[in-house]
C-alpha cells in the first residue's frame, strides 16, 4: 500500500528539497543501489529518513544523502532497514524518481 511522506531538511538536495511531497511504495520489486528510499536506521529507529540506497549490508542497506555537505546518513548512523521505495514526487514539481546517482 503506497503512502505519502514530506521531505524535511537539505540532505537530499538537489534531487529532493525541503517541502517536497513523495509517494512511497512498500513491497514491489526489491531495493536496488541508486533507489531513493524511506528507511529507519537501526541505531535511530525513531527517525524516518529519505535517502539513497548505496549497497546491501548486514541484512539492511547503507544509505547516503545526495547533499555531500550533510552527513546524517549511514556514515553517522550505520545500517538502515528500508520501509519503502520512493516512486514519485507529487508536490511541488511532479516527477517520477529516477536513479540520478548511485553513490
Amino acid at each position: 500500500m503506497p503512502f505519502a511522506v514530506l521531505v524535511r531538511g537539505p540532505s537530499m538536495a538537489p534531487t529532493l528539497r525541503h517541502g517536497d511531497a513523495l509517494i512511497v511504495r512498500r513491497g514491489g520489486r526489491a531495493t536496488r543501489p541508486g533507489d531513493v528510499v524511506v528507511a529507519r536506521f537501526r541505531t535511530r529507529p525513531d527517525l524516518l529518513v529519505v535517502k539513497r540506497a548505496v549497497r546491501a549490508q548486514d541484512g539492511g542497506w547503507w544509505l547516503h544523502g545526495d547533499n555531500e555537505l550533510v552527513a546524517d546518513d549511514s556514515r553517522a548512523y550505520g545500517v538502515a532497514d528500508v520501509v519503502g521505495r520512493v516512486v514519485l514526487r507529487y508536490w511541488p514539481r511532479p516527477g517520477f524518481m529516477l536513479k540520478f546517482r548511485t553513490g
